[in-house]
C-alpha cells in the first residue's frame, strides 16, 4: 500500500512537472501599438497579455507609435498591465515615433520604459470628446488626471514632477530629456539593442521579485487581425472624416435616386464605421451638428432643387463642419487637404445638380408644360400621396391626384401640373 502511494505521487510529481515546462515558452511577445488608442487597441493588447500568461512568455514588448486616444481604453489597458504576472515593456519606436496623450500613461504603467532616438513622450492634459468644460468640470478632470499619472510614475519610481507638468502643462521631451529626468529607463537604437540592454534587471513586480532573460531569447511579434485593423483604421480622424462624408454622399445618392437601394446601404456602412471612429476622437458637437445640418442641405436640395443655393449652404455647413468637427489642440486632427478636397468635391456635385435643374428648366419652358400632361411615367418610391416618379426622363415630385395610394413601380399618368409636382393618376392598362 506504502509502495502504490509513492508510485502515484511520483507519477503526480512527473506529470505537474511536465505541464509546467510545456507551458513555459521562453519566448517574449512584441505587440504594436500604432495609431489613435481605440477599443481595438485595448483588445489587441489585453488579448496579448493573456496569451503571454497563457504560454509563460520571457516578457510583452509594446511597440508604442501613438498621438493618443479614448481615456477608457487607456485605462483598461494600464489596468491590465499593472495586474500582468509577465512583465511588459514600453518601447516607443521606432525613430521618429510620438508617445503622446494616452500613450504617456501606457508607457508610465509599464515596469521598463525604453525611447528609441528621436521619439518624444508627454502632452497627456486630458481632452474632453464633448469640447470644452466649464471651469470648475476641468479643474476637476485635471486634477484627477494628474493622481492617475503620478500613481503610475511612482509605481515605478519614475519622476513624478514631470508627470504632473505632462498633464498641467502637456509638456513634451525627447529620448535625452526623459534618460535625464528619470521618465525613461534606457534609450535603444532597436529591439535587439533593447533586449540585450534589459538582461539581466531586476523587476520587483506584484507577482514577486523576477530577474529578465531577454539576451538572445525567440521573438514573436502579434500581427494584428483583420478585423482590428479595419477597426483600427476607422479611428484616424481622416480617415473617419472621409467616411462620415461617404455616408452622406451614399444617403444623399439614395435620396436622389430612390429605388435604387445600393448608395444608401454603402452609406450606412460607411456612417456606422464613422462613428465608430469618431466615438475614439475629442469631437466637437458643433462640428457634428454642422455637418448634420449640411446633410439635410444637400437632401432639400436633391428633393426640391432650388438651383444650388441648398447646395451652397449644405457646402458652407460642412467646410465650417469639418473646421470644428476635431478639437483643433488636440494631436488627433483632420488635415486641411481632407476637408478642402471633401468641400470642393461636394461644390462639384452640386454645380452639377444645379446645371442639371437649369437645363431642364430651360427645356420644359420650351415644350411648355403641355408636354408632359398626359405622359406615362413610373412612380419610384410609393405615394401615399406624396411622393417621386419617373416620366419623360426626369424626377419630380408627384402627388396622387385623389389622394388613392400609388405604390412603387406602377404605372402613372400626368393629369395636371401645380408648380414643380406633378398631379397624377394610377394608369389604368
Amino acid at each position: 500500500m506504502h509502495i502504490k502511494r509513492e508510485f502515484w505521487g511520483l507519477l503526480f510529481f512527473f506529470l505537474t512537472v511536465g505541464s509546467f515546462t510545456s507551458a513555459e515558452s521562453n519566448k517574449i511577445i512584441v505587440v504594436p501599438l500604432k495609431g489613435a488608442v481605440s477599443p481595438a487597441t485595448a483588445e489587441t493588447i489585453l488579448g496579448s497579455l493573456a496569451e503571454a500568461k497563457r504560454t509563460g512568455a520571457t516578457a510583452l514588448v509594446i511597440k508604442i507609435d501613438t498621438p493618443g486616444g479614448l481615456l477608457t481604453s487607456t485605462r483598461e489597458i494600464v489596468q491590465g498591465i499593472l495586474n500582468s504576472p509577465v512583465p511588459v515593456i514600453a518601447y516607443v519606436a521606432p525613430a521618429g515615433a510620438q508617445c503622446a496623450s494616452a500613450g504617456t500613461f501606457i508607457a508610465l504603467a509599464c515596469p521598463v520604459l525604453a525611447m528609441a532616438p528621436g521619439t518624444n513622450i508627454g502632452a497627456a492634459h486630458p481632452v474632453s470628446p464633448m469640447g470644452k468644460l466649464d471651469e470648475t468640470m476641468e479643474k476637476k478632470v485635471v486634477n484627477d488626471t494628474v493622481s492617475y499619472i503620478t500613481t503610475l510614475a511612482v509605481q515605478w519610481n519614475r519622476n513624478k514632477e514631470w508627470a504632473e507638468k505632462a498633464v498641467r502643462e502637456s509638456v513634451s521631451i525627447n529620448e535625452h530629456q526623459a534618460l535625464r529626468l528619470k521618465v525613461a529607463d534606457l534609450t535603444a537604437e532597436n529591439l535587439n539593442d533593447l533586449l540585450t540592454k534589459i538582461d539581466g534587471k531586476i523587476l520587483r513586480l506584484p507577482s514577486g521579485v523576477i530577474t529578465l532573460k531577454t539576451k538572445g531569447v525567440p521573438v514573436e511579434e502579434i500581427i494584428p487581425n483583420l478585423r482590428h485593423r479595419i477597426l483600427q483604421s476607422v479611428s484616424d480622424p481622416n480617415i473617419a472624416y472621409l467616411l462620415l462624408l461617404f455616408g452622406i454622399l451614399g444617403i444623399w445618392a439614395e435620396f436622389s435616386t430612390p429605388g435604387i437601394g445600393f448608395p444608401g446601404i454603402v452609406g450606412f456602412i460607411c456612417l456606422l464605421l464613422a462613428f465608430y471612429g469618431l466615438s475614439a476622437l475629442p469631437v466637437n458637437i458643433a462640428g457634428v451638428a454642422l455637418i448634420f445640418i449640411a446633410v439635410g442641405f444637400f437632401v432639400l436640395e436633391a428633393h426640391t432643387p432650388m438651383f444650388g443655393l441648398l447646395g451652397l449652404g449644405g457646402i458652407v455647413a460642412l467646410l465650417f463642419g469639418s473646421l470644428f468637427l476635431i478639437r483643433p489642440y488636440s494631436y488627433l486632427r483632420v488635415s486641411r487637404i481632407s476637408y478642402v478636397a471633401a468641400s470642393l468635391v461636394f461644390a462639384l456635385l452640386i454645380f452639377a445638380i444645379a446645371t442639371f435643374a437649369f437645363k431642364s428648366q430651360r427645356r420644359k419652358v420650351t415644350t411648355g408644360k403641355e408636354g408632359l400632361l398626359g405622359e406615362i411615367g413610373e412612380a419610384r418610391t410609393d405615394l401615399a400621396p406624396e411622393g417621386t416618379v419617373y416620366v419623360h426622363g426626369e424626377y419630380w415630385t408627384a402627388r396622387s391626384l385623389d389622394n388613392s395610394p400609388i405604390k412603387q413601380g406602377e404605372k402613372v399618368k400626368v393629369e395636371k401640373i401645380s408648380g414643380r409636382t406633378l398631379l397624377v393618376t394610377r394608369c389604368r392598362e
